[in-house]
């Protein structure tokens, strides 16, 4: 098996409805060794339970999304509890989405700050948990109502102010690929030590209706994976590689199928 084949974790959310006993077992059949897990569907799992059965598996957990949406009122409570769920499932990251503008604003710097804020005052949180905080940047389309940070140069200045070993930062193809700065500023993230975080998708041609879920499998679209991976590795980046896909048409297959499908994009495209 090859460093990078062993290095393949897969996402909860590429396999949205495949009940979470069945997804533990699914990936250990196939050789799978980690898992990304969701916040809401653990709860809905159970938390103790998933965490009793990741460990009973002996499936590593490589990261919990989400946190963040900085712009709702009770984003600082919201944000403790997500970071206590990732130290209980032994999840290393808390992947955070940023959230859009508050109701009446159009100051996007404004709301930037606040997000560079708020990761500040859940820092000391986050570092007695053990649970690294990795902001995600998505791409632009999404700014006005899910994240103000649309690039990874961004993400990258929220970080900065912070202790590298508690804050870093998403590289997540399907939102960044369009930059023409991603080459150098995955080199910048690999010399400040801040990729928490590699997922991998595909960006689908046409978008289907509802972005949210025109993410694709790995060779389904027209992003550069291997380059991406390529660059990653070369800043020094050895962690997990997640597949994280979001599409209606996938999740109405069968789990094993996508599953599968998902490992051979991955060896063919990424690895």
């Amino acid at each position: 098996m090859s460093e990078v084949r062993a290095r393949f974790s897969f996402n909860q959310a590429t396999a949205k409805y495949w009940p979470i006993p069945e997804l533990v077992a699914g990936c250990l059949a196939a050789g799978v060794s980690q898992l990304g897990l969701w916040r809401e569907e653990t709860l809905e799992h159970g938390l103790d339970k998933t965490a009793t059965l990741m460990r009973e598996s002996g499936l590593a957990v490589t990261s919990l999304c989400r946190g963040g949406f900085f712009q709702t009122p009770d984003w600082y409570d919201e944000n403790r509890r997500a970071i206590d769920e990732a130290a209980t499932l032994g999840a290393p990251v808390l992947v955070l989405v940023s959230g859009g503008l508050p109701d009446g604003s159009r100051d996007v710097d404004a709301a930037r700050a606040h997000v560079g804020d708020a990761i500040g005052e859940l820092v000391p949180h986050a570092r007695a948990a053990g649970v690294r905080l990795a902001i995600e940047p998505l791409h632009p389309m999404y700014c006005s109502d899910r994240c103000v940070v649309s690039s990874l140069g961004q993400a990258l200045d929220l970080a900065a102010p912070h202790p590298v070993e508690t804050v870093g930062v998403v590289v997540d193809t399907y939102h960044i690929w369009w930059d023409d700065q991603v080459w150098a500023q995955i080199a910048r993230a690999g010399r400040e030590e801040r990729i928490a975080c590699f997922q991998v998708a595909d960006w689908a041609t046409p978008l289907p209706e509802g972005v949210l879920l025109g993410r694709a499998l790995p060779g389904d679209g027209c992003v550069e994976l291997r380059r991406f991976r390529e660059a990653v590795d070369a800043a020094g980046y050895r962690g997990p590689i997640e597949v994280e896909v979001f599409n209606a048409e996938v999740w109405a297959r069968p789990g094993p199928e996508i599953l599968d499908r998902t490992l051979s994009g991955y060896l063919a495209h990424v690895d």
